[in-house]
């Protein structure tokens, strides 16, 4: 039967494998994808399309939807309220 320290001496000389093997297969893979990449002139854009669009959509800008007729102040209706609007009837300021 394998005692506790020589199994602990095992694991480690699998981590140590492990990390070498992935490092190795890392750049293997990495190499690939940059024959390929080069091979059929693809962009990031056409082999992660979703990352743009993902951007695009976080720091795009919201339409106004209400409007402050004295002062022509305007709100998305996001976050917290302003006071020209805070606890009335929003219909009366909704733009259209």
């Amino acid at each position: 039967m394998t005692s506790y320290k020589q199994l602990l001496e095992q694991r480690e000389s699998l981590e140590l494998q492990i990390r070498e093997a992935k490092k190795r297969e890392t750049g293997t893979a990495i190499a690939q994808v940059r024959a390929l990449i080069s091979e059929f002139g693809l962009t990031a854009q056409d082999v992660f399309p979703s990352t743009k669009a993902r951007v695009a959509r976080a720091g795009a800008k919201v339409a106004a939807k209400y409007r402050n007729t004295a002062t022509g102040q305007t709100w998305t209706g996001r976050g917290k309220a302003p006071k020209w609007i805070d606890g009335k009837e929003r219909t009366q300021f909704l733009i259209r």
